[in-house]
């Protein structure tokens, strides 16, 4: 059963420290599809809300301008960060991170007060080569401690955790994070100072690419960041679902992709304070590889499901052009956010 307090960004004032409100489920509308196609009787129609499901009221967006952001650019957004050649010719990769407290329309009219790793949620896509040295030159200019914890194999002492290290960064402190690029696969990366799980929820998080030493087969690569804004700050789960930074985006601005293209998503959970997510495909399967440290997927599937912090790739190629729906086969997720669509053209 569906739980009425995640619908209270929806059905009601919205109450957080912040002042923060938002009309009832005005926000929400159905797609003109809806009126001409009337679900059956006794039913609410596809993921309740016609043919193309619920979205914004049509023709609201959230600006991002003002939050310095769009989902559509993150997608494919890899940072690479600068490269210099060491004495022992190995490649040295460097990338300067910072956190700052950013206010972010997350809906229409809607202000969450986040806590963010380069201005935006999710934080950068940071992506190397197996066997290069990192270093990643942290910057806090937010008003609260932070650190940066790497998913990977490094020294105890690059961890990103309270008394090890450099530890807690302060306010106004900086410290560099080195290791070696290890194992190859899909990992992440985020602030670890307690309490973990408002940090997280916040916003204090991105990704983290190793490539393997033999390039994967070329594709059309795209990141897809699974999370969600607890807006009335109670901890008790979340009243709106994202991937990218914003709910519904992807509905507004499909993924554009070529038919018979391999499409390969870097698919990544860091939803806080509900125990799994997942991700459905319709009109097709994919390969998955778990963490993405195998070359070997480990089934062909449409639906998988992830724990807070497991990742992997989904590789697919889509056949037939037209629009494809993707979301979490959590129903309600997907009601309060996260959805869209792969628009498939030749």
């Amino acid at each position: 059963m569906n739980d009425p307090s995640r619908r209270f960004v929806l059905g009601g004032a919205l109450a957080s420290t912040a002042g923060l409100a938002l009309a009832g489920r005005s926000l929400l509308d159905a797609s003109p599809a809806k009126a001409q196609a009337p679900a059956p009787s006794g039913h609410s129609g596809a993921h309740g809300g016609g043919a193309d499901g619920p979205t914004f009221r049509i023709g609201q967006t959230v600006d991002h301008d003002a939050n310095g952001f769009n989902p559509t650019q993150v997608l494919r957004d890899f940072d690479y960060g600068t490269t210099t050649r060491l004495p022992d010719g190995r490649t040295l990769r460097e990338w300067d991170v910072f956190a700052s407290d950013e206010d972010i329309e997350v809906a229409p009219g809607v202000t969450f007060p986040a806590w963010t790793l380069n201005a935006r949620i999710p934080g950068p896509t940071l992506r190397c080569k197996e066997g290069e040295l990192l270093r990643v030159h942290f910057r806090n200019g937010s008003e609260h401690p932070h650190t940066l914890h790497f998913h990977g194999i490094h020294p105890a002492e690059m961890d990103g955790v309270a008394g090890l290290g450099a530890g807690i960064i302060q306010p106004g402190q900086s410290t560099t994070y080195e290791f070696d690029a290890t194992p190859f696969g899909l990992h992440l990366f985020h602030c670890h100072v307690g309490p973990l799980a408002e940090h997280i929820a916040r916003g204090m998080y991105g990704t983290f690419i190793v490539d393997p030493p033999s390039p994967r087969p070329p594709a059309d690569e795209m990141v897809m960041v699974m999370h969600g804004y607890n807006t009335t700050f109670d901890g008790e789960g979340n009243q709106l679902y994202a991937v990218n930074g914003i709910p519904f985006h992807y509905m507004h601005e499909p993924v554009r992709v070529k038919r018979n293209e391999l499409v390969r998503v870097y698919l990544v959970n860091v939803l806080e304070y509900d125990p799994i997510n997942s991700f459905h495909v319709h009109g097709n399967f994919f390969d998955y590889y778990p963490t993405g440290t195998r070359l070997q997927s480990s089934e062909f599937t449409d639906t998988i499901v992830q724990g807070q912090g497991q990742r992997g790739i989904c590789e697919m190629r889509f056949p037939n052009p037209g629009k494809y729906m993707f979301h979490a086969h959590k129903t309600e997720f997907a009601e309060l956010g996260w959805m869209g669509f792969f628009e498939v053209t030749d």
